[in-house]
């Protein structure tokens, strides 16, 4: 097959070049049950050049779908979807599936304005059952669906395919331990490849590599299967029996201690193999976990020998991979990772915390120097939280940096086990505000309007370079409050003089001060944007908010009383974000000036570039000029 081609104007695949494709043939599942074996092996290859061909010119997560098709194809093949469910985990392998079901002429649009979503999403297949983005949620939601599906007496099968990388979250085994209770015929794939985005970490990775290694309980049991199969008489005796054997060879079987039956290790790149066993499983009529052992990265050399770089990309060459060693502009990322390992020099109580995102966060500099003061918990980021809270409590000052759009599944431990006992735990919160390419799952603007809220708690928003290595140690001086730091997956600007002003706790900065009738107050994730405003309307002053709370509420208000208008302009959504609080505030203290709100609505599409979605929502330069010459010409 050739490569497919995608119009780099269009985004679409040109299907013409592929006519005699058997992969621009399958319209749905059902097709592919026609095939034969070397039909199968033909399209497998189609689905692989494919997929590295697209991501090529789309980006997206490259390394784990290679890994997947296989598995993909055989769910498909024996499986009835969308009447049986298949839910993924984390959704970021979905590719294939996407392919499998009706989306291959759309195939070019991936993670595109308008085009596919890089995860399953329900609004755009009904073959997506269950939306996915964040880990360790599939069980839980098949797990409903299949019991859902019961009291209505629907008879279908559920599956879910989850990475040994989800199983450090601890929602997974909240569901596991429900599921062996209920004793429910719930079907867990356990795609195993040693990896999530870094090589998974922990206990349980290591308890997995001793399963894969012990294949004699699964041999035995089928060949006894296969010479029962026809005496149904014996099966309970046999039950017995098998029951003995795992006693023997797997003393220490976690699956099974729940009540799971369990199959594997099995060969994951096998399509023939794979339908077998989960054809067997199939009508097992019981929860099953079939352990299948696979490769990240799977028939791309580039992304087999480096999984972790090839787990999600941007653009790359096919031939040539990820070029490296080109010059590109310093993120508030690399800022972050390389301020922190400075301070981390000179303060030996520093310590590092992330949960399976060592190299998104910034923090591999900072690892690479203190192995023993960098501690990456896996996919558990309430157990990061409160891992924290127990190290401050001993005189540590731990650094958790988690993204915006993760840090959510911790709120609680936030409240309760952080703000509530005054730890001075400091929080770095990455891909605050709207993300590029990864769709509603993974947009960072619910931080705000979240911890604004919480008692002690102090959440600052940097502009720049200088505003970034301000607040951090100003974070790292606090010895009774939790303090946030947000900050865009964007561009960080290195030289902003007048933000090397000293931090006034509550107080922001005037970027610009002429004494005119409006000012522009704004988080510092939006400055590149402000200052092109400031350049089209000379008369407005700018206001550089700094502190999103703790606020000094007197003088906030001394200020905005010298202005007819105040604009209130955030990269977070705008119910209980910082204008909201602002307006009621000036409302409190009867402050006559107008306020104007300019924040995220939450009903724009969320999928595509940064500027892109700054544009949809009204928050680049352009759209912020127009409104602002609106509110002056009125």
């Amino acid at each position: 097959m050739r490569p497919i081609n995608v119009k780099k104007s269009y985004g679409k695949i040109d299907t013409k070049a592929n006519k005699s494709s058997i992969l621009a043939r399958i319209k749905g599942p059902v097709d592919l049950k026609a095939l034969n074996a070397s039909e199968i092996e033909i399209l497998v290859q189609e689905l692989r050049d494919t997929i590295i061909t697209t991501v090529s010119c789309t980006g997206g997560h490259l390394a784990s779908n290679l890994g997947t098709i296989e598995l993909t194809v055989a769910l498909h093949r024996v499986f009835d979807s969308p009447k049986d469910a298949i839910v993924f985990d984390v959704g970021h392998q979905c590719y294939t599936h996407k392919l499998l079901t009706g989306r291959f002429n759309r195939f070019g649009t991936l993670r595109q304005a308008e085009g596919l979503s890089g995860f399953p999403n329900r609004s755009e297949s009904v073959y997506d059952i269950f939306n996915t983005g964040h880990a360790s949620t599939a069980i839980s939601g098949a797990l409903g669906l299949l019991l859902g599906n019961q009291l209505q007496d629907i008879s279908t099968h559920v599956v879910a395919v989850i990475g040994d990388g989800a199983l450090t979250g601890g929602l997974a085994y909240e569901a596991l331990s429900h599921a062996g209770h209920l004793q429910v015929p719930l079907i867990i794939i356990l795609n195993d490849n040693a990896m999530s985005i870094s090589p998974n970490v922990g206990a349980l990775s290591h308890y997995l590599s001793r399963l894969s290694m012990k294949r004699h309980y699964q041999l035995l049991r089928q060949a006894l299967d296969s010479t029962l199969q026809h005496i149904p008489i014996l099966f309970r005796l046999m039950e017995r029996i098998k029951r003995a054997i795992k006693a023997v060879v797997y003393v220490d079987n976690f699956f099974v201690d729940l009540g799971f039956e369990y199959v594997g290790p099995i060969e994951g790149h096998s399509v023939a193999k794979l339908e077998h066993v989960f054809r067997d499983v199939r009508d097992l009529g019981r929860p099953v976990v079939v352990h299948v052992l696979s490769k990240k990265g799977k028939g791309y050399s580039y992304a087999e020998q480096d999984p972790g770089t090839y787990h999600s990309v941007g653009v790359f060459s096919v031939t040539e991979g990820i070029k490296t060693g080109y010059h590109r502009e310093q993120t508030f990322t690399d800022v972050f990772g390389t301020v922190l390992t400075a301070e981390g020099r000179s303060d030996p109580h520093i310590v590092a915390i992330t949960a399976a995102m060592e190299k998104g966060t910034g923090l591999s500099g900072f690892f690479q120097q203190f192995p023993k003061r960098f501690f990456d918990v896996g996919i558990a980021e309430e157990h990061a939280v409160t891992f924290a809270a127990g190290l401050a409590i001993r005189g540590l000052r731990p650094v958790v940096a988690i993204y915006s759009t993760f840090i959510q599944r911790a709120v609680d431990q936030i409240i309760h086990d952080v703000a509530l006992q005054k730890l001075p735990v400091i929080f770095c919160v990455d891909r605050a505000g709207l993300v590029s390419d990864d769709g509603e799952t993974h947009q960072g603007l619910y931080d705000i309007a979240l911890f604004r809220c919480i008692p002690s708690f102090i959440i600052l928003a940097p502009a720049g370079k200088t505003e970034l290595t301000l607040m951090l140690r100003y974070a790292l001086h606090q010895t009774e409050r939790p303090v946030m730091i947000r900050y865009p997956k964007s561009t960080c600007l290195t030289e902003i003089p007048i933000c090397s002003t000293p931090l006034v706790e509550g107080r922001g900065i005037f970027i610009r001060k002429n004494g005119t009738s409006i000012c522009i107050a704004f988080t510092g994730s939006l400055y590149q944007q402000m200052i092109e405003v400031a350049k089209q309307i000379e008369t407005i002053d700018l206001y550089n908010i700094r502190f999103i709370k703790p606020v000094d509420e007197q003088y906030l208000i001394q200020w905005v009383s010298c202005y007819k208008t105040l604009v209130l302009i955030e990269e977070g959504i705008q119910t209980g974000g910082f204008g909201e609080y602002v307006a009621e505030l000036m409302q409190r203290y009867q402050c006559q000036t107008h306020v104007v709100i300019m924040a995220i609505s939450g009903t724009k599409p969320a999928l595509g570039k940064r500027d892109e979605l700054l544009r949809f929502n009204a928050l680049d330069s352009t759209s912020i000029t127009q409104n602002i010459l609106k509110i002056l010409n009125n």
